[in-house]
């Protein structure tokens, strides 16, 4: 009996160890994602006012687990989960020689980046979708692991190599913007818009929306094993 609440024990130290070192390592990332995010956004805004001083471009603070960059007509979400999560054995990642060597890589935090028709927020349309751009997985020694549409066209798919640095976090926002200003609206089909309820009306349900053709995520990607 002893000698079960001590592998309990051991298990629980173990594993509560880790995933309070991954969520520290998580937040640490998440706020020079959003250090970035603020010295980007600012230099894009000195660029363009001499452009055109009616285009917007704002960071946004929303929480210490969520911050928005809005440009244009897009919205871009970064979120961070507050919990640490696994990924299913079959996964590509938890095949690796690297992840199998060390039971605390098998573990993570993560950070989402969401990509909204700015509209959508300002005016509450529910309905219309977002599209999730990229995760971005961190483990217990900083290293990285990269999930995300073709249209970022990064290959950081090696954790056993992939640590955490300011360029590699600039290039994800700078990635995320671009896949987003190149992703644009299509008209919904004449026939879907012919009619409308009146409930549709009341509660602004904007059936005539234009929406994103959407992305291609890259799961057939497969990380180098190692």
């Amino acid at each position: 009996m002893e000698d079960r609440i001590e592998t309990i024990f051991e298990g629980l130290r173990q594993k509560s160890t880790t995933k309070q070192t991954i969520f520290r390592n998580t937040r640490e990332v998440f706020e020079k994602l959003r250090s970035c995010s603020i010295d980007l956004v600012e230099n894009l805004r000195k660029r363009i006012i001499e452009v055109d001083a009616s285009v917007l471009i704002e960071y946004r603070s929303i929480n210490d687990f969520e911050f928005h960059i809005k440009f244009s007509g897009d919205l871009l979400m970064f979120i961070m989960h507050s919990n640490v999560i696994t990924l299913p054995d079959d996964h590509e990642l938890m095949k690796s020689r690297y992840v199998d060597e060390d039971f605390r890589r098998r573990f993570f935090g993560h950070i989402m980046a969401y990509n909204f028709m700015a509209d959508s927020i300002k005016y509450n349309r529910l309905n219309d979708p977002g599209y999730l751009l990229g995760r971005v997985l961190i483990n217990i020694e900083n290293h990285f692991y990269l999930e995300g549409v073709k249209q970022l066209d990064l290959t950081y798919n090696d954790m056993a190599k992939n640590e955490i640095n300011e360029e590699t976090l600039k290039l994800f926002i700078e990635s995320a913007m671009v896949a987003s200003v190149n992703n644009d609206l299509i008209a919904p089909d004449v026939e879907e818009i012919r009619k409308i309820t009146v409930k549709q009306k009341l509660e602004e349900q904007q059936v005539s929306t234009p929406q994103k053709v959407g992305f291609s995520f890259s799961y057939q990607r497969k990380p180098n094993v190692y």
